[in-house]
């Protein structure tokens, strides 16, 4: 991508109705755009990240035995009346419709109802499980507050794998697999260590659930973390019978602001109970399938990481999130010297399938800097007239600032 044709533009100044950092930067950045309250746009920059952070989870739930599929955000009113979660009373963030013939609709707020009603065409006996059926899809909630920026919004892409199991000892050791690719992905994007494995009310299903808190001052949770065992409590079930059942002590908890960036937790036969999903186990008798629920909001992540990882500068993207590996520069002035040699080398990195940015507009170089920082790619390659005298490149490390000359070979051979 060259930077003169991205019709997407950065901002000294983010709209003054914004309060939160990761909406400001990522508006000012060209990332996204704000349609109304609780309601952004992913605009070019924008949804290239959004794409890398839905490609690490999928790498990672496939890679647990997840099978990828879609359904609809159209909601049929019988199906959810079957659980009793059409009631506005019980569910209070639906968002309802009618179809021209006067029929109730409503938009998808979670999917364990459709999904278990779809499975019973699917599964019959005990070979027909385990399955684990997963999605990237779009979710409509009314929330009351929006105000987090990308954090908590009334449209967004959740990925929600739902899993159905033969007895409860295989639901909970995909469980605890589901945990674990959990740990990868937000590893993998960079804000790993600040995110703890949450003990938090399990509601009518089980003792607890999970949730996945990362630390930031920007989140509507209190939790208590320790720090040596790498687990932490919600503040809602912070009691000390639930301490004792845990094995924590309240003198080696810490207390911090969290925002929740996944959760799993047990669903038992509740659904597939009501939706008469059953299978004949190896003797023939009829048992219902046992379930869980598994959510990541891949917008949400997006947000959090501009919150936990940006500095004064600007944003500073994880490699595995970023628009792009590389920031081209060329602040050679009218040089046509070093014009033609960032163009050549931009043509190189394209050929061999380095993602890159190149910023070949003609402004000067402490803007290109500028905005630069603000975009936030992990590393900047910054050609110019004294570069070219010297025969190197230098590349500078937007996290670090570390900045180091080397020579076009190595870029290539190393990644600089």
């Amino acid at each position: 991508m060259k930077q003169s044709v991205l019709f997407t533009k950065t901002r000294k100044e983010a709209p003054k109705d914004e309060v939160s950092l990761n909406a400001k930067l990522l508006i000012r950045g060209g990332f996204i755009h704000k349609r109304m309250a609780g309601v952004y746009e992913y605009l070019p920059l924008g949804l290239l990240v959004l794409n890398n952070i839905i490609g690490v989870i999928r790498e990672e739930m496939n890679a647990i035995g997840g099978q990828e599929m879609k359904l609809s955000a159209l909601q049929d009113k019988a199906t959810w009346e079957t659980t009793g979660r059409w009631d506005d009373e019980k569910i209070p963030v639906w968002f309802k419709t009618r179809l021209k013939e006067g029929a109730e609709l409503g938009l998808g707020f979670t999917h364990e109802e459709p999904l278990t009603e779809l499975m019973r065409g699917y599964v019959s006996s005990y070979k027909d499980l385990p399955v684990y059926p997963y999605q990237f899809q779009t979710k409509f909630r009314n929330e009351e507050r929006a105000k987090s920026g990308i954090i908590r919004t009334r449209e967004f892409i959740m990925k929600d794998l739902y899993s159905f199991s033969r007895s409860e000892a295989e639901h909970r050791a995909f469980y605890e697999q589901c945990a674990g690719a959990y740990r990868k992905i937000f590893k993998r994007l960079g804000i790993g260590e600040i995110t703890y494995r949450t003990f938090a009310s399990g509601g009518v299903f089980s003792t607890y659930s999970d949730e996945f808190q990362t630390l930031s001052q920007a989140g509507e949770d209190t939790i208590y973390i320790d720090e040596a065992k790498g687990i932490a409590v919600n503040k809602e079930v912070y009691t000390d019978d639930v301490l004792k059942d845990l094995g924590l002590e309240k003198k080696n908890l810490k207390e911090k602001r969290s925002v929740e960036v996944g959760n799993i937790f047990s669903l038992g036969t509740r659904f597939s109970d009501a939706f008469k999903l059953a299978f004949k186990d190896e003797n023939g008798a009829q048992k219902s399938a046992v379930m869980g629920s598994y959510g990541i909001g891949p917008g949400r992540l997006m947000g959090v990481i501009v919150e936990t990882l940006a500095d004064e500068k600007g944003i500073v993207w994880p490699s595995e999130a970023a628009p792009f590996a590389f920031h081209l520069l060329n602040i050679g002035g009218g040089d046509e010297k070093v014009r033609a040699y960032t163009d050549t080398l931009y043509k190189k990195l394209l050929k061999v399938g380095i993602a890159v940015l190149y910023d070949d507009r003609d402004l000067r170089a402490g803007e290109k800097f500028a905005d630069s920082d603000l975009i936030g790619i992990p590393k900047r390659i910054v050609v110019s007239g004294k570069t070219l005298e010297a025969k190197n490149i230098e590349v500078v490390e937007r996290k670090t600032g570390k900045t180091k000359h080397v020579a076009e070979a190595e870029l290539f051979h190393r990644g600089a």
